[in-house]
């Protein structure tokens, strides 16, 4: 009987949402799982920095030497499978996964989205992206969602959300970093915990 589900996260950047979830877990907030793992996509990013200071082992299938996307998918989901990992976190990882890896991990991977989905998600909504839409439309409230990742771009059952306020002269960046601080590096340790608990 497993005590804690082995997770993966996968990131392509800055991992500042990784590192929310080894703060959780230092923090003895994540009790049911342990971050074994983590991917990225991109040799250059500064989230597998964060995870050798955790003592994390990394692993990186980088697009510049794996360019075809099919190739570096099957490559990420026979290691995940290898590794006996339970549940797959994508936290800024850039490339949306195939039907094919979601079905292998069905209801096993969560993502977290910077809106209250189902506003300003789907195809081109990422990043900066998200929040220049949210501005453009004039919301007064934006905010972050957890989800569970299926073959639909942002189309999985939702696990937790939460609110942000826009406010008066808001730029994309400044709302940007509201948003991860208000409500993206709260929800995604605790999403974390409730899938991992549930899978236990």
């Amino acid at each position: 009987m497993l005590k804690q589900i082995p997770i993966a996260v996968l990131c392509s950047g800055g991992g500042t949402n990784l590192q929310a979830i080894l703060d959780a877990e230092a923090a003895g907030k994540l009790p049911s799982g342990h971050v074994a793992l983590v991917v990225s996509d991109n040799a250059g990013a500064f989230a597998l920095e964060r995870a050798k200071k955790a003592g994390v082992e990394t692993a990186v299938f980088d697009k510049k030497s794996i360019p075809d996307r099919k190739q570096r998918e099957e490559a990420i989901l026979s290691f995940l499978q290898e590794k006996g990992i339970g549940l797959v976190v994508l936290a800024g990882f850039m490339t949306i996964l195939s039907e094919k890896f979601t079905r292998a991990f069905a209801m096993r991977i969560i993502n977290v989205h910077p809106s209250l989905i189902p506003s300003f998600c789907g195809p081109g909504f990422y990043g900066l992206k998200v929040h220049e839409a949210a501005l453009a439309r004039g919301v007064k409230v934006t905010g972050a969602t957890v989800h569970y990742v299926n073959e639909v771009c942002d189309g999985g059952p939702i696990i937790l959300q939460k609110a942000v306020a826009v406010e008066e002269g808001d730029t994309p960046e400044v709302l940007q970093k509201r948003v991860m601080r208000e409500a993206e590096w709260q929800i995604l340790p605790a999403a974390v915990e409730l899938v991992c608990k549930k899978l236990l």
